[in-house]
């Protein structure tokens, strides 16, 4: 086996502890034990989530699926995370994004730079069917952590009901999975509701 290059090793490394800060990158989501969920958690129960389904997703390219939702919220390392009930699709997340992962990429060697920012616009275009499939279950996961989570008596379930759909109505999987979801988020709203004539009574 060939002696890899110093240099490329040092420049991966140096890109691992740039992208570490997605550990400490919060989002709004909130864990069910209470406290705000890190990016990287996310991205981690993400993989985790399309793994699970590799048996029914025989005809994708599951290696590069997985790339992509490893990919997909890398920028987020520098400017941080949009709550999902903040984002607009004028709200120029997508180009910030974009531009953040070419400066946390810059210490790669050009190589992996290139599959990286190449994986993300696949992901941002949704111009494959692998793309197709993270988007969708990049949403499905963030309903999913609504659902579980230890959230604020006044938190709004609804928004999950509406949330996404364009990206969850593109593929026949990807939609059954929703149908349960949103099932499971009618039940938290119906929680919601009773607690809420409890505490009025």
């Amino acid at each position: 086996m060939r002696e890899t290059d110093t240099a490329r090793i040092r420049g991966i490394i140096e890109f691992l502890h740039q992208a570490e800060r997605l550990k400490d990158t919060l989002r709004s989501g909130v864990t069910s034990g209470g406290r705000s969920e890190s990016t990287a958690e996310h991205s981690w129960r993400l993989c985790l989530l399309v793994m699970l389904f590799e048996k029914e997703l025989q005809d994708v390219d599951l290696h590069r699926l997985i790339k992509l939702c490893i990919v997909h919220d890398l920028g987020e390392a520098i400017s941080g995370d949009v709550p999902a009930i903040h984002q607009r699709e004028d709200d120029d997340r997508a180009a910030r994004e974009r531009r953040d992962l070419v400066v946390l990429c810059s210490p790669l060697p050009e190589d992996l730079k290139a599959e990286i920012i190449a994986l993300w616009d696949e992901y941002n275009a949704a111009s494959t069917l692998e793309a197709i499939l993270a988007k969708g279950f990049d949403k499905l996961e963030t309903m999913l952590q609504h659902v579980v989570g230890m959230n604020a008596p006044d938190f709004d379930y609804e928004f999950n009901l509406s949330y996404g759909v364009a990206a969850t109505d593109r593929h026949p999987l990807i939609r059954q999975i929703r149908e349960l979801v949103d099932d499971a988020t009618r039940m938290r709203m119906d929680e919601q509701s009773s607690s809420g004539q409890q505490e009025s009574l």
